[in-house]
């Protein structure tokens, strides 16, 4: 035998569990999430330098890994620099907007 549907249960028509979040922590994880995106950034960076030093030192070094790690930091630095520029787009098109 079929059920009865209740159609006023609470459950089905209740609002699913927003979390609300306020603008400062809006703002607070936006500032996390790009503090560390610039810091990866700078590891491979480091971590470029480092393995180039170590090959002109002489020590034992894939030449190979060495360009890898190079390019890796080259292409996230052009990323980076990439995503940068279309913020700074966006900021002037909207401060050009007439409210």
């Amino acid at each position: 035998m079929i059920d009865k549907i209740n159609i006023a249960a609470p459950q089905v028509f209740s609002k699913p569990n927003v979390q609300q979040k306020t603008a400062s922590s809006v703002q607070t994880e936006f500032s996390h999430f790009l503090k560390d995106a610039i810091n990866n950034v700078n590891e491979s960076q480091k971590n470029s330098d480092i393995m180039t030093e170590k090959l002109i030192k002489g020590e034992n070094v894939d030449l190979h890994q060495v360009m890898i790690a190079s390019q890796k930091a080259s292409v996230s630095l052009q990323a980076t620099l990439q995503i940068r520029n279309k913020v700074i787009e966006a900021y002037q098109e909207i401060m050009r907007m007439q409210v």
